[in-house]
């Protein structure tokens, strides 16, 4: 039976790839710093817990033990954390590393994270140009992508067999930040107009994480040193998430799709990436991926947990983020005074569609 070590496994990706593989027939280790953060079917289905700090080597090597048949690190940000992987990834028959399209950069220098955004001729494929490489702090607009692309060539060039995958917006259930509650949260709020800038035309290609997992799969199966592109089979506009959701909740709304001369930040979802921001996934289909499903398909579970873990505030009936998740991403997302005080002495275009009214 084929053995699986998942660094940062109790996260949305690293949770999604244990299904996988339970489903699969491998024994999977899961390691992290809270075991009560495994999902209670993932546990059920045999998964091992090993309490390990990313950065600690000494925690990581008992983690693998005798060695694994596939490494996955859900959480490799530095070329440092890519250093103490490397001892783990020689003895491993396939290492995944979970990274980001924030890596790529336009013909001006222009990435995901910029002031102002990159734009690109179509679909990015891996030969794409990435930034430069990067030491200063990961968590921050600049230093995300470059210590990304610092943290692939560790690896890469060590000869081991590496898959770098570099997923865009990935959702799921458990997510942290789970983006859909921007439409989530109106559907339950009952708000009668749903505002979408720049006419919801606005892409930046989602990623789910089940996705993630099959193409994690296809890696183990395959070993190589390679880097792969991990996004959904189609790359919805806003427009078309927002509709897929309000399908979902079974709610409806009026669309008003915003002009260039609104207010600048109504109607700004988290997809909204002008020009589009596609990721080309013939690499992955090459090599035998295979999709689980389509945005609307594997957004379903996602969309579930939200409306079944949220709440609502007793004082004025709005519904809240479920506990534990990241509340501060969503500040200013949800100034309904403005939206209507804007709706109210504005003339806009609306246009019903699927899931309107």
């Amino acid at each position: 039976m084929p053995h699986a070590l998942v660094i940062g496994g109790t996260g949305l990706v690293g949770r999604a790839v244990a299904r996988r593989l339970l489903a699969g027939g491998w024994t999977v280790r899961l390691t992290g710093r809270d075991r009560t953060h495994i999902p209670a079917d993932v546990a059920a289905a045999g998964a091992h817990f090993a309490r390990a700090d990313r950065d600690d080597a000494a925690a990581l090597a008992a983690a693998a033990g005798d060695g694994a048949d596939l490494l996955v690190d859900c959480i490799c940000y530095t070329a440092a954390q890519a250093e103490l992987l490397l001892p783990l990834a020689r003895q491993a028959s396939s290492t995944v590393m979970v990274s980001s399209k924030a890596v790529y950069v336009d013909d001006a220098g222009r990435h995901s994270n910029s002031d102002t955004p990159p734009r690109f001729a179509g679909p990015v494929t891996e030969q794409q140009p990435t930034m430069a490489p990067g030491t200063m702090e990961y968590n921050s607009r600049e230093g995300y992508g470059a210590n990304k692309v610092a943290a692939e060539r560790v690896l890469l060039d060590s000869g081991a067999p590496v898959t770098v995958l570099r997923p865009s917006k990935i959702h799921g259930q458990g997510a942290l930040i789970p983006r859909e509650w921007y439409f989530v949260k109106r559907a339950l709020d009952r708000r009668p107009a749903l505002l979408l800038a720049g006419r919801g035309a606005g892409t930046d290609h989602p990623s789910a994480a089940a996705n993630i997992a099959a193409l994690v799969q296809v890696a183990a199966e395959r070993p190589g040193r390679r880097v792969l592109n991990a996004a959904d089979p189609d790359a919805p506009d806003g427009l078309a998430i927002s509709r897929a959701v309000a399908s979902l909740v079974d709610y409806r709304w009026r669309e008003v799709l915003l002009d260039d001369d609104a207010p600048r930040k109504l109607g700004r979802h988290p997809w909204h990436k002008l020009p589009p921001f596609v990721l080309d996934m013939g690499a992955a289909y090459a090599l035998g991926y295979r999709p689980v499903g389509d945005y609307a398909t594997t957004v379903a579970e996602e969309v579930r947990w939200l409306v079944q873990e949220s709440r609502v505030d007793g004082v004025d009936g709005a519904a809240q983020l479920p506990p534990g998740l990241d509340g501060e991403f969503f500040t200013g997302r949800f100034d309904y005074a403005a939206e209507d005080s804007f709706l109210a002495r504005c003339s806009v275009n609306t246009r019903a569609g699927p899931g309107a009214g």
